[in-house]
């Protein structure tokens, strides 16, 4: 029996590099995303939102903008996808930026400290505010999720157990290794994280993603989604554009995550990084996304 389907929208842009990401709950709600699920066999209920977060400039706080609502959001995050895992259903978490895995890995850790997080992004994510100068938590999310030496104490200690994740616990897929910090790869080695390359993403997407998942614990699975992964002139949707022209497409992206979503750990699916703006020069890129989440989210045929 397929299990219902929670909505959850983590409406916040705090902790990225300017404003956007926050409407994505919004408008794909407004093109159908509700609907559509619907249509592909899935009992939905809709949750409803976390905060609503634009992104401010934070000059008193350089180097780690906005912590204490990035905080925030990230904590109505777990708060959402414990009482849908609680209802024995399925969650999709609508970003926001990617601290919202964050959110999603304290809530299912709290509840079986073996789950696994599949993490499609080209960064690694695992950078602090002393290793880097640019002061956007998404890209140092996975860095505090560690403890990493050089976090804030403040977003390392509001998770349920310090720290929240060990490295068998997550792995990478669609990495682009020029775009890591040498902090970040020298990090990811020590830990002993595997890592799938973006351009091996690109040339097998269903054999890398079985590849990842089968390295992940048997606990409940997550599968994180930044959509700067997908090959930006494909799909305009990421807020960073350096994925042009390179990393799958978004139908390779779709098979991938079909897999992953099919997996008998699954329990959530997030997505971040995505700015509805991008799209103002292909708007069916929205729509070709909506459609692939209700590809990968399908119910039984």
């Amino acid at each position: 029996m397929t299990r219902r389907l929670v909505l959850v929208g983590a409406p916040t842009s705090a902790g990225s590099y300017a404003a956007g990401q926050e409407a994505a709950p919004r408008v794909l709600r407004e093109l159908g995303l509700v609907d559509r699920l619907r249509a592909a066999g899935r009992e939905v209920i809709d949750a409803g939102d976390g905060p609503l977060q634009v992104w401010k400039p934070d000059p008193a706080h350089r180097y780690a903008q906005n912590l204490g609502v990035v905080l925030e959001a990230v904590q109505a995050v777990t708060a959402h996808v414990g009482t849908g895992y609680d209802q024995d259903a399925d969650v999709l978490v609508i970003g926001g930026n990617c601290t919202v895995a964050l959110g999603v890995m304290d809530a299912l850790t709290r509840r079986d400290e073996h789950a696994g997080l599949l993490y499609i992004d080209r960064h690694f994510d695992l950078n602090t505010p002393s290793s880097t100068t640019d002061g956007a938590l998404d890209w140092m999310g996975l860095a505090h999720a560690f403890g990493l030496p050089g976090t804030e104490a403040a977003l390392v200690g509001a998770f349920h157990r310090e720290p929240l994740l060990v490295p068998t616990q997550l792995s990478f897929v669609g990495i682009e290794p020029a775009a890591a910090t040498s902090w970040e790869l020298a990090e990811v080695e020590r830990l002993n994280i595997p890592w799938i390359s973006s351009e091996e993403f690109a040339s097998d997407p269903v054999g890398t993603t079985t590849r990842a998942l089968g390295g992940l614990a048997a606990g409940p699975l997550a599968v994180h989604l930044d959509v700067d992964a997908i090959d930006f002139i494909d799909a305009p949707l990421a807020e960073n554009t350096d994925g042009r022209n390179s990393g799958p497409t978004l139908d390779a992206v779709t098979g991938a995550l079909d897999i992953a979503c099919h997996d008998s750990r699954f329990r959530v699916l997030s997505i971040g990084e995505l700015n509805p703006t991008r799209a103002a020069g292909d708007p069916t890129a929205l729509v070709r996304f909506i459609n692939a989440l209700a590809t990968v989210l399908r119910g039984p045929t």
